[in-house]
């Protein structure tokens, strides 16, 4: 084998095996990469002996390393990286506007969590060991964070 042949399986390998581990998912590329890889050192043992194969192998072993270090670093992440924030909360409770002992009425039904208006908000509750109906008057028991607790009038 000249080393053409072997200059071109370490370089297929090389790319393929950096393709496997920045872009493709599965194992076919690695796997491939790493073959091509493989006989191109074995070749390089075969046909030009323990020097050569020593340097083709250390020479792979730089290259895969700086070839990760390179893809991992670059900025092409930033194109598959997500760019928006989402800041939306669910239940953002003013103490205020629904204290404890609030009334309301369910929307769905409280199995224990569903939706019911409480003071002309709509809020998601849960109720504590029971099942509530549509339609039914409920009123706050405790409130911990976002979490609302009711129960059955």
């Amino acid at each position: 084998m000249t080393w053409t042949a072997i200059i071109v399986l370490l370089v297929i390998g090389l790319l393929l095996i950096t393709l496997e581990i920045v872009v493709l998912p599965g194992a076919i590329a690695g796997i491939a990469g790493s073959i091509c890889v493989a006989v191109a050192v074995w070749q390089s043992y075969a046909v030009y002996g323990t020097v050569a194969g020593n340097i083709v192998l250390a020479m792979s072993v730089v290259v895969c390393i700086f070839l990760l270090v390179f893809f991992m670093r670059s900025k092409t992440w930033r194109f598959f990286g997500l760019k928006t924030e989402i800041d939306s909360k669910v239940n953002t409770v003013d103490k205020d506007i629904l204290p404890i002992g609030a009334k309301g009425k369910t929307i769905s039904r409280l199995a224990p969590t569903g939706k019911a208006v409480i003071n002309g908000q709509m809020v998601e509750v849960h109720t504590i060991n029971e099942f509530v109906n549509e339609n039914e008057e409920i009123e706050i028991v405790k409130i911990e964070g976002y979490k609302i607790t009711v129960r059955k009038l």
